[in-house]
């Protein structure tokens, strides 16, 4: 007979936590500070991750032929900001020239 195998084994060091314990938890900023001093505390409580543009970007679905995705993403990363700076150029150059005389 086979045995199951267990896709979860129990960590004895580190158990699942029970109501119990979320109940008693404490935040890293109350933490942090006594554990590794404010400085450490501190940078590690910093935000990660990029930072906020000035000019956000929206979310869309477009449909590309399969061999220019390849090949935009064959480019590496970065690929959807060189998408984004083509199309910006490309708006750049049929934009209206404004009259000198207005």
């Amino acid at each position: 007979m086979k045995r199951k195998h267990n896709p979860e084994p129990v960590d004895k060091e580190n158990p699942e936590w029970t109501d119990e314990d979320f109940q008693h938890a404490r935040p890293a900023s109350e933490v942090l500070p006594d554990l590794f001093g404010p400085q450490a505390a501190a940078e590690m409580l910093k935000p990660c991750g990029r930072p906020k543009a000035a000019m956000s970007k929206i979310h869309v679905n477009i449909r590309l032929d399969a061999d220019i995705l390849e090949a935009l993403r064959a480019t590496g990363p970065g690929w959807q900001a060189r998408i984004n700076k083509v199309l910006r150029d490309w708006l750049k150059e049929r934009e209206p020239k404004k009259s000198q005389h207005a």
